[in-house]
């Protein structure tokens, strides 16, 4: 059953990180080709930016960092025992 759980845990955060890298790619596109780039790209590039601008700076900025740390940490494969110190057994 656990096993079941960590596998369907891992398959959510995969999917996650696909949908994030994709809302980046669209607003990427939205960015190089401006209004030609399409009702569906536009909005999604409106919504984040309604997304950004209603929550604060700072709160934003270290949602980023927390993120781009996580995944850092996550693809280079540290674990959380590893970070707090303690030893592998």
């Amino acid at each position: 059953m656990w096993k079941f759980v960590a596998t369907a845990k891992q398959v959510l955060w995969e999917f996650v990180e696909l949908a994030f890298l994709l809302v980046l790619a669209l607003v990427l596109i939205q960015l190089l080709l401006g209004a030609g780039a399409g009702p569906y790209v536009n909005s999604v590039a409106d919504n984040v930016t309604k997304f950004a601008a209603a929550t604060s700076a700072g709160m934003l900025g270290i949602v980023l960092l927390l993120a781009i740390a996580y995944l850092v940490l996550r693809r280079t494969g540290w674990s959380r025992n590893e970070i707090m110190g303690r030893s592998r057994k």
